[in-house]
């Protein structure tokens, strides 16, 4: 009976009928236990039996599967394609996107086995990898290329913290590309001449001695990396249309550049950039050829080095070139004259970028260098170069670009050029924009002192000027009386010191050029485009009329105030 139907207090007799009761409850509890369990085994067994039962059907449902999918591939249009319009097909993907044969060879193995007998889809290599990656990349990409296709290689080997974001990337197997980290500065960033080639499939992962994979310890592997891609390279040098490697800053293994020495007949473009300074001596290799070396390159007509040792009398410099770009290393230090016997060995340079941060006077006397074809002239870095840029005759010149560090002003060097030239249709000007701290002037008013230069040159659409005063240009374009650079679209200017007018002075250069009431009789082309980095503190309400008035407006405020204003800027 229940514990509740026991009377109180218990007798003898209760006791005893408790005791029975409790009994006979624990040997039915134990029954029913047993019942459970068996019918939960029953029903696992069951259970057991239909999930294997899914399985098999699963099972065959994916053989199935695979077999309409097989037989639909097969009854497909494309199958019925002759492997020619195949190759027509992926061809035109080759030339749209370099690494298209690493997609097309995982579709299937017919795809594979065609992509395999294509060299010339393999030709373009474009690479951007780590000191730690595998080499195999770039070999299995030199062995379907075949032997005799033409090579156009650009790799791009990250160093220090981006190789560590590479990585994660890679772990993560997105299919996006990482982005260049000078692709997120706010203004034009000094390495804008980098840019980076696409991604291509993972490479495959480095192995330690025993087969475990490399972890954390990758350092001693890192510093053959150069060693190995290069020897793989230099193999097929006699195949190089165009050869660009770019890197971020010195690895360990980058000696293994040295042995970039020999013919290249078909080398049409060769580039070696760092994008960051480094003091390494110098060592021989193409750029530092002997004078009297013979290797053969009768093709090659663009030149890059940033960065790297060269030597002036080097027969790379004697093919004559039609672009040539020169960072020389901070611990080169070149004579004037030879930096102009450079210049003088191709005639037909057409864009010519220098930039040199030591040179000493000239050893032998400067005679003038006509480059009648030159179109962009940029030069920077040591002051001696203005003696360099006195030697120049452009007649063709379109757009120059001066970041020489200032010892007398600039627009004197600007208008002899200019006139020895016979005054051609400069389109682009931009002075000591490059953002380096040298490029500022010892005097007080900055590195140029007068812009009535600027009335000569009535084709320019462009200019660019840094560490300038603020006032002084926008006061002489604002001249309404005679304008200078009627056809100027587009005005740039960075860390230009102001005084209390600058922005005011500014409102009513721009009020000027582009009037509301649209341009009068005489008056120059409107203004399209303004940038002013670090230059003043404009205010929101500035830069909502600029926004206005002109279609494109960049600003960037100083990292402190240079004036405080306190007389209105705007009129009416």
């Amino acid at each position: 009976m229940p514990y509740s139907q026991f009377p109180e207090p218990p007798t003898e007799a209760t006791l005893r009928s408790a005791r029975h009761e409790l009994s006979s409850k624990l040997a039915e509890l134990e029954s029913l236990t047993g019942r459970i369990a068996t019918t939960e085994s029953a029903l696992a067994e069951i259970v057991s039996s239909y999930k294997r039962t899914i399985a098999a059907l699963q099972q065959e449902k994916s053989q199935v599967e695979q077999a309409v999918a097989q037989t639909r591939a097969y009854v497909a249009p494309i199958r019925r394609l002759p492997d020619e319009l195949v190759r027509v097909v992926f061809n035109a993907a080759f030339d749209e996107y370099a690494c298209a044969a690493w997609v097309l060879s995982g579709v299937c193995r017919h795809w594979r086995r065609l992509t395999f007998a294509m060299p010339r889809i393999w030709s373009k290599i474009r690479l951007v990898t780590t000191q730690h990656a595998s080499a195999d990349t770039i070999r299995l990409w030199l062995e379907r290329s075949g032997s005799l296709t033409p090579l156009d290689i650009e790799i791009f080997l990250q160093v220090g913290k981006n190789e560590t974001k590479l990585a994660q990337t890679r772990r993560r197997r997105t299919p996006t590309p990482p982005t260049p980290f000078w692709h997120t500065a706010t203004h034009p960033p000094a390495m804008h001449h980098l840019q980076t080639p696409v991604v291509v499939p993972p490479s495959p992962p480095m192995y330690r001695g025993n087969g475990e994979k490399a972890g954390n310890s990758t350092v001693r592997t890192g510093m053959h990396w150069g060693h190995i891609a290069v020897y793989y390279l230099v193999e097929q040098m006699h195949r190089w249309e165009r050869f660009v490697f770019r890197f971020e800053k010195q690895f360990a293994s980058i000696l293994a550049l040295k042995s970039i020495l020999g013919d290249a007949p078909l080398l049409k473009e060769f580039e070696v950039s760092c994008a960051e300074p480094a003091f390494y001596s110098d060592w021989l290799w193409l750029p530092s050829a002997a004078a009297n070396s013979t290797f053969a390159l009768p093709n090659l007509d663009t030149l890059t080095l940033r960065y790297m040792p060269f030597k002036w009398s080097s027969p790379m410099f004697r093919t004559n070139l039609t672009s040539l770009t020169l960072h020389a290393l901070p611990t080169g230090h070149f004579p004037l004259d030879r930096i102009l016997h450079i210049l003088s060995a191709n005639p037909g340079l057409i864009s010519l970028s220098i930039h040199f941060a030591a040179v000493i006077a000239a050893i032998l006397p400067l005679s003038p260098v006509s480059l009648p074809r030159l179109a962009n002239l940029s030069m920077g870095g040591h002051y001696l170069l203005s003696q360099l840029l006195e030697s120049l005759i452009a007649p063709t010149l379109e757009q120059l670009t001066l970041d020489i560090e200032a010892r007398d002003p600039i627009e004197d060097t600007i208008t002899n050029l200019l006139v020895r030239s016979n005054n051609p249709p400069l389109t682009t000007l931009a002075v000591a924009y490059g953002g380096s701290a040298t490029s500022l002037s010892y005097y007080g008013s900055g590195i140029v002192i007068s812009w009535t230069f600027l009335a000569e040159l009535r084709h320019l659409r462009t200019l660019r000027v840094g560490g300038t005063p603020f006032e002084p240009l926008l006061g002489a374009l604002a001249d309404g009386e005679d304008w200078l650079c009627p056809a100027l679209t587009g005005l740039a200017m960075k860390s230009c010191h102001t005084h209390g007018e600058g922005v005011k002075q500014l409102v009513q250069m721009v009020a000027a050029r582009n009037p509301d009431a649209g341009a009068a009789s005489g008056a120059p082309v409107r203004l399209q485009r303004l940038e002013l980095y670090e230059c003043a503190s404009i205010g929101t309400d500035v830069v909502a009329w600029l926004e206005g008035r002109i279609d494109e407006v960049v600003c960037t405020e100083p990292t402190y105030d240079r004036q405080v204003f306190f007389s209105p800027v705007l009129g009416e």
